[in-house]
């Protein structure tokens, strides 16, 4: 699973209403009838409209300041296994959507009127997407580019020739245009990667858009915020403060297992992800002690993410080392952005 929370900008300014983030969450539901459409939802409902998402993320941002964003944006994208363990994918989400707004408002270390922060103190509305096109930052589309380049220049000669403004075999480059299509090193149904294509398999995620203030639009609540938990004396007293992410990313994945009863293997925990950071070694030599059955999903796992895997693992901790870090570690990075939980 893969967790971002942002807070939402408009080039290098924060948005000043959340009308363009909402819109961009309505593009799936371009040309459907209304019984088609997928609506917001929240703690409280389902079929919230875009209008009224707006109209109350944007009324709910009393003295923010220009520097300080209206909004925060969490993408939660389960993995293809993750996915696979969910039956109906609408209401199994929105079901994991609201156990995971608990978690959110638990990872603050704040108080509101001398109590923990709640559910009912966020303001927030979600909405469940199914489809995800591939974007030029994707590894295959960069990874494809220089054949896209070479075939663009190829028809920009086709077209030249068919206006006379140079000789050439229009038949010859066709062809030539054909095989670097076949040659590219990323295809999905027979096809050349490009940007905008829809992803094939199960791509279903969750957008939650949530408002800085608090349901009361008096106090600030930031997930941004630098503190995990500290305290500050302000006008002589102590106030709490701050936002534990590690807190969130960690009961996030236990939510979903709880909630499924999904086993989840070593590769994909938290947990793993931030034993790599800290001692990669150490998270290798773990992932080779793993029982036969579960090593084979874990390298299944990371080879479909993206991670480079040598013809032979080393088996003892002295070939590990580095040998292994060496070699893995950017496919490793990959790894954790493309399937697990973002540190």
């Amino acid at each position: 699973m893969y967790i971002t929370i942002t807070p939402q900008k408009l080039g290098g300014k924060y948005s000043k209403s959340s009308a363009g983030f909402v819109g961009y969450l309505e593009k799936e539901n371009q040309g459907l009838e209304m019984e088609e459409m997928e609506h917001f939802f929240n703690q409280y409902g389902d079929q919230f409209s875009a209008e009224e998402v707006i109209r109350k993320i944007d009324g709910n941002t009393a003295k923010l300041e220009k520097t300080e964003p209206r909004f925060y944006s969490i993408t939660v994208s389960p993995s293809r296994y993750e996915l696979n363990r969910i039956q109906d994918k609408n209401q199994d989400l929105k079901i994991y959507t609201r156990e995971l707004m608990k978690d959110y408002v638990s990872s603050f270390n704040r108080e509101i009127n001398g109590r923990p922060v709640e559910l009912g103190d966020i303001k927030y509305f979600a909405k469940i997407e199914h489809q995800r096109a591939f974007k030029g930052n994707d590894r295959q589309v960069r990874e494809n580019q220089p054949f896209a380049t070479k075939i663009l220049e190829l028809k920009n000669e086709i077209r030249k020739i068919e206006r006379g403004e140079m000789e050439g075999n229009i038949k010859s480059l066709q062809q030539r245009i054909h095989k670097l299509e076949k040659e590219a090193p990323h295809q999905q149904n027979g096809h050349r990667i490009v940007q905008g294509m829809l992803k094939d398999g199960p791509q279903s995620h969750i957008h939650i858009i949530v408002s800085r203030k608090d349901a009361s639009n008096r106090y600030s609540l930031s997930p941004g915020s630098k503190y995990k938990a500290s305290e500050v004396a302000m006008n002589g007293k102590m106030i709490k403060r701050g936002f534990d992410r590690d807190t969130f990313f960690k009961n996030a994945e236990k939510t979903f297992d709880k909630t499924f009863a999904y086993q989840r293997n070593f590769v994909e925990s938290y947990y793993s992800r931030k034993e790599f950071i800290r001692n990669p070694k150490m998270y290798f030599s773990a992932l080779m002690k793993l029982p036969t059955n579960e090593k084979a999903i874990a390298f299944k796992i990371l080879r479909e993410s993206g991670m480079p895997m040598p013809p032979g693992i080393p088996t003892n901790k002295a070939q590990l080392a580095l040998k292994v870090f060496n070699r893995l570690r950017k496919g490793v990075d990959i790894a954790i952005k493309s399937s697990t939980i973002g540190i």
